[in-house]
């Protein structure tokens, strides 16, 4: 063999085993990185691909929960905020109406029901409290009418008293203030009170608003104190009245009984609301006015010329009395008062409530008559019912606005009647 060609194989072997070495450690190398990358976590290359924006690191607090969002958020990502509240008891939600419903249709609620709080006594002025439901009869405008509901069941009262402090009842103040006492002791649970002290029309008070709380009240009465003035009895009633009226109205569950206890001479000089307008407002609510008349010193002073003022005042107290289903009380004397107190206080708790569908339906905003007879019963006692003797019919489209409500001022001696209807 020559010496070349020995080179030449020479060359040619050590060649081959340099390609399989670098073959060798390609292989080792490539393995070693497949093993790698098996063992890395499997979700890093999607939070890489699905996450282009890193997400914000945790608070440092980590045994605190973080709240999960429950609505979408549009300011960046959620944060841990306060507290979540303390739960509350939540009222049972208004049911909606189906959406079956024709749109078009019109729910109607018989709003015409009239209700009558209804005393049935005997010659003697007694109460009667054995009275069934089927024995009473109700008419409007001379026409039977269909009795609703019938209830005997005592419910709480709602009622105000208004002191007359003028002058004129100066010797009669601390009297007025035992008899008001001694109607508020007589309040059972539920009953509220309020109390106005009144002398014209720039001085009706209201010294207490409604409370069942009997210290309060008699801390008020404690403090009347007489103020010279010209009377405005009918402004007074006409505050006082619808402060009783307008109290929680327009609650379906109030079964309230309301009235009205009215402490005066029954003389007015400056009122700005006229008779008329007070017994027109009267009929349009369910508010019983009860009124202890001190009418004797009236005719002291009385002129040849003008009519007695005694006389006006008996006549406004009957009225107002009437024309709402209450009573008037004329003491002869001081002495008389703790007794009339006990009787306005028997009258308001032994009532009949009853109410009825009227037959006439024409809303209109005419005057309607209204009588309750009742069955007379196997003894010879004779059964006397007495209520209000109209109402107000309701009235549709009326032209023009309603004037405003009337609000007794608080703290303050000036009120403010509002304008005449």
């Amino acid at each position: 063999m020559k010496k070349s060609d020995f080179n030449n194989e020479q060359f040619f072997r050590w060649s081959v085993v340099f390609v399989l070495t670098v073959l060798i450690v390609c292989v080792l190398v490539l393995s070693s990185a497949f093993a790698e990358g098996q063992n890395r976590p499997r979700n890093a290359s999607v939070q890489s691909t699905s996450s282009p924006t890193p997400k914000p690191a945790l608070p440092v607090q980590q045994s605190v929960p973080s709240p999960t969002p429950t609505t979408k958020q549009t300011g960046g990502p959620p944060t841990l905020g306060e507290a979540p509240p303390v739960p509350k008891l939540k009222p049972t939600p208004t049911p909606t109406p189906p959406e079956t419903l024709d749109p078009e249709s019109i729910l109607k609620i018989n709003t015409d029901l009239v209700q009558l709080h209804v005393r049935v006594i005997d010659r003697n002025n007694r109460p009667i409290d054995n009275v069934s439901k089927n024995e009473f009869h109700v008419f409007e405008d001379g026409v039977p009418q269909p009795i609703e509901t019938f209830t005997r069941e005592e419910v709480p009262i709602s009622y105000g008293l208004a002191v007359d402090t003028s002058g004129s009842l100066r010797t009669q103040l601390q009297s007025v203030i035992d008899a008001g006492k001694t109607i508020v002791n007589s309040n059972k649970s539920g009953d509220e009170t309020f109390l106005i002290r009144f002398i014209g029309r720039d001085n009706t008070e209201l010294a207490q608003d409604f409370t069942d709380k009997k210290d309060l009240l008699m801390d008020a009465l404690d403090n009347l104190f007489v103020e010279g003035g010209q009377t405005a009895v009918i402004d007074a009633v006409y505050l006082a009245a619808e402060h009783v009226s307008e109290y929680k109205k327009g609650d379906e569950n109030d079964r309230r009984r309301r009235a009205l206890i009215v402490i005066t001479d029954g003389e007015d000089r400056s009122s700005f609301y006229t008779q008329e307008q007070l017994l027109s407002r009267l009929r349009e609510e369910d508010v019983q006015i009860f009124i202890i008349g001190f009418v004797n010193e009236l005719d002291k002073d009385q002129g040849l010329i003008r009519k007695s003022p005694r006389e006006k005042a008996v006549n406004l107290i009957n009225k107002l009395a009437t024309e709402t289903g209450g009573r008037a009380f004329f003491p002869e004397s001081l002495s008389e008062v703790p007794q009339i107190a006990n009787e306005i206080v028997r009258d308001l708790r032994t009532q009949y409530v009853l109410s009825y569908n009227p037959t006439n339906k024409n809303p209109d905003g005419t005057y309607r008559a209204i009588r309750v007879s009742v069955d007379q019963g196997s003894s010879t006692e004779k059964r006397i019912a007495l209520t209000r003797p109209g109402r107000l019919a309701r009235r549709e489209n009326a032209g023009g606005p309603k004037a405003p409500a009337v609000r007794l001022p608080t703290n303050s001696t000036t009120a403010t009647p509002g304008r005449k209807p």
